[in-house]
Protein backbone atom coordinates (compact mmCIF):
# COMPACT_ATOMS: atom_id res chain seq x y z
CA UNK A 1 0.00 0.00 0.00
CA UNK A 2 2.71 2.66 0.81
CA UNK A 3 4.68 1.73 -2.71
CA UNK A 4 0.84 2.64 -4.63
CA UNK A 5 0.55 5.88 -2.33
CA UNK A 6 4.06 6.58 -2.91
CA UNK A 7 3.44 6.25 -6.96
CA UNK A 8 0.25 7.95 -6.70
CA UNK A 9 1.82 11.07 -4.79
CA UNK A 10 4.66 11.41 -7.03
CA UNK A 11 2.36 11.56 -10.24
CA UNK A 12 0.79 14.22 -8.52
CA UNK A 13 3.99 16.20 -8.94
CA UNK A 14 4.44 14.81 -12.89
CA UNK A 15 0.76 15.63 -13.13
CA UNK A 16 1.84 19.41 -11.65
CA UNK A 17 4.82 19.55 -13.85
CA UNK A 18 2.72 18.80 -17.11
CA UNK A 19 -0.06 21.42 -15.62
CA UNK A 20 2.81 23.89 -15.45
CA UNK A 21 3.66 23.76 -19.22
CA UNK A 22 7.28 21.73 -17.96
CA UNK A 23 6.91 18.90 -19.87
CA UNK A 24 8.94 18.79 -23.61
CA UNK A 25 8.74 16.62 -26.60
CA UNK A 26 9.19 16.85 -30.09
CA UNK A 27 7.44 18.86 -32.11
CA UNK A 28 5.39 16.73 -34.84
CA UNK A 29 7.02 16.33 -37.91
CA UNK A 30 10.25 17.91 -35.94
CA UNK A 31 12.97 15.88 -34.40
CA UNK A 32 13.46 14.87 -30.95
CA UNK A 33 15.15 17.76 -29.22
CA UNK A 34 14.42 20.22 -31.87
CA UNK A 35 12.43 23.30 -31.08
CA UNK A 36 10.73 24.62 -34.02
CA UNK A 37 9.48 28.06 -33.46
CA UNK A 38 6.60 28.96 -35.50
CA UNK A 39 4.51 32.48 -35.00
CA UNK A 40 1.70 32.40 -32.66
CA UNK A 41 -1.62 33.10 -33.69
CA UNK A 42 -3.20 36.55 -32.69
CA UNK A 43 -4.66 36.26 -29.09
CA UNK A 44 -2.94 32.58 -28.52
CA UNK A 45 -0.39 34.24 -26.06
CA UNK A 46 -3.25 35.44 -23.70
CA UNK A 47 -5.12 32.19 -24.23
CA UNK A 48 -1.97 30.29 -23.30
CA UNK A 49 -1.64 31.74 -20.26
CA UNK A 50 -5.21 31.63 -19.11
CA UNK A 51 -5.18 27.78 -19.47
CA UNK A 52 -1.25 27.37 -18.22
CA UNK A 53 -2.73 29.60 -15.19
CA UNK A 54 -5.75 27.18 -14.94
CA UNK A 55 -3.32 23.88 -15.70
CA UNK A 56 -1.09 25.39 -12.49
CA UNK A 57 -4.34 26.21 -10.06
CA UNK A 58 -5.64 22.35 -10.76
CA UNK A 59 -2.05 21.16 -10.34
CA UNK A 60 -1.93 22.24 -7.14
CA UNK A 61 -5.38 21.07 -6.18
CA UNK A 62 -3.99 17.65 -7.34
CA UNK A 63 -1.03 17.82 -5.23
CA UNK A 64 -2.90 19.06 -1.85
CA UNK A 65 -6.07 16.82 -2.62
CA UNK A 66 -4.71 13.51 -4.50
CA UNK A 67 -2.79 12.23 -0.94
CA UNK A 68 -5.32 12.86 1.36
CA UNK A 69 -7.86 11.04 -0.80
CA UNK A 70 -5.84 7.91 -1.26
CA UNK A 71 -4.89 7.93 2.71
CA UNK A 72 -8.39 7.90 3.31
CA UNK A 73 -9.30 4.89 1.47
CA UNK A 74 -6.33 2.89 2.19
CA UNK A 75 -7.34 3.66 5.93
CA UNK A 76 -10.55 2.57 5.16
CA UNK A 77 -9.47 -1.32 3.41
CA UNK A 78 -7.28 -1.49 5.87
CA UNK A 79 -9.82 -1.12 8.67
CA UNK A 80 -12.22 -3.75 6.92
CA UNK A 81 -14.81 -0.22 7.30
CA UNK A 82 -16.82 0.12 4.09
CA UNK A 83 -19.84 0.66 5.74
CA UNK A 84 -18.50 4.33 6.92
CA UNK A 85 -17.08 6.07 4.31
CA UNK A 86 -17.21 9.33 6.07
CA UNK A 87 -13.71 10.48 5.83
CA UNK A 88 -13.03 9.61 2.08
CA UNK A 89 -16.09 10.95 0.99
CA UNK A 90 -15.14 14.01 2.53
CA UNK A 91 -11.90 14.33 0.93
CA UNK A 92 -13.37 13.86 -2.15
CA UNK A 93 -15.77 16.37 -1.22
CA UNK A 94 -12.94 19.07 -0.69
CA UNK A 95 -11.26 17.44 -3.76
CA UNK A 96 -14.51 18.77 -5.26
CA UNK A 97 -15.09 21.85 -3.80
CA UNK A 98 -10.86 22.78 -4.82
CA UNK A 99 -10.87 22.09 -8.00
CA UNK A 100 -14.58 24.32 -8.49
CA UNK A 101 -12.68 27.04 -6.89
CA UNK A 102 -9.30 26.57 -9.46
CA UNK A 103 -11.21 26.75 -12.69
CA UNK A 104 -14.27 29.21 -11.90
CA UNK A 105 -12.35 32.58 -11.83
CA UNK A 106 -10.81 31.31 -15.32
CA UNK A 107 -11.42 33.61 -18.01
CA UNK A 108 -12.10 30.58 -20.63
CA UNK A 109 -15.57 29.28 -20.66
CA UNK A 110 -14.89 25.91 -21.48
CA UNK A 111 -12.29 25.68 -18.52
CA UNK A 112 -15.17 26.75 -15.92
CA UNK A 113 -18.01 24.75 -17.30
CA UNK A 114 -15.39 21.60 -17.76
CA UNK A 115 -14.41 22.75 -14.05
CA UNK A 116 -17.74 22.27 -12.92
CA UNK A 117 -18.53 19.13 -14.86
CA UNK A 118 -15.66 17.29 -12.81
CA UNK A 119 -16.57 18.83 -9.59
CA UNK A 120 -20.09 17.91 -9.99
CA UNK A 121 -19.11 14.67 -10.97
CA UNK A 122 -16.58 13.97 -8.28
CA UNK A 123 -19.31 15.66 -5.32
CA UNK A 124 -21.78 12.87 -6.88
CA UNK A 125 -19.40 10.16 -6.40
CA UNK A 126 -18.85 11.17 -2.63
CA UNK A 127 -22.57 10.96 -1.69
CA UNK A 128 -22.84 7.23 -3.42
CA UNK A 129 -22.40 5.36 -0.34
CA UNK A 130 -22.70 1.53 -2.13
CA UNK A 131 -19.58 2.92 -4.32
CA UNK A 132 -17.36 2.90 -1.47
CA UNK A 133 -18.83 -0.43 -0.15
CA UNK A 134 -17.42 -2.15 -2.85
CA UNK A 135 -13.55 -0.79 -2.35
CA UNK A 136 -12.22 -3.69 -0.26
CA UNK A 137 -9.01 -4.35 -1.41
CA UNK A 138 -5.59 -2.95 -2.37
CA UNK A 139 -6.45 -3.36 -5.93
CA UNK A 140 -9.74 -1.96 -5.58
CA UNK A 141 -7.56 1.44 -3.84
CA UNK A 142 -5.84 1.13 -6.76
CA UNK A 143 -8.01 1.37 -9.66
CA UNK A 144 -10.14 4.19 -7.50
CA UNK A 145 -7.18 6.14 -7.40
CA UNK A 146 -6.02 5.28 -10.95
CA UNK A 147 -8.02 4.75 -13.69
CA UNK A 148 -11.03 5.72 -11.69
CA UNK A 149 -10.24 8.98 -10.51
CA UNK A 150 -8.45 9.39 -14.12
CA UNK A 151 -11.86 9.28 -15.55
CA UNK A 152 -13.38 11.42 -13.32
CA UNK A 153 -10.93 14.19 -13.59
CA UNK A 154 -10.71 13.65 -17.48
CA UNK A 155 -12.92 17.11 -18.03
CA UNK A 156 -10.48 19.24 -16.55
CA UNK A 157 -7.12 17.27 -17.19
CA UNK A 158 -7.53 17.78 -21.11
CA UNK A 159 -6.53 21.28 -20.98
CA UNK A 160 -3.34 20.62 -19.52
CA UNK A 161 -1.81 17.68 -21.37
Amino acid sequence: MRRAMRAFIISGVLFSMAACGTATGPTPGGAAGVVVASAPAAGAPAAEATTRSACEALGQVYSKNMAPFAEALAKMVAAGDQAHPQPVQQSLKSFATAISAATQSSTDPQVRADGKQTADRLQAKAKDTGFFRTIKTTDDVNKVIGPTLKEWLSPVTRHCS
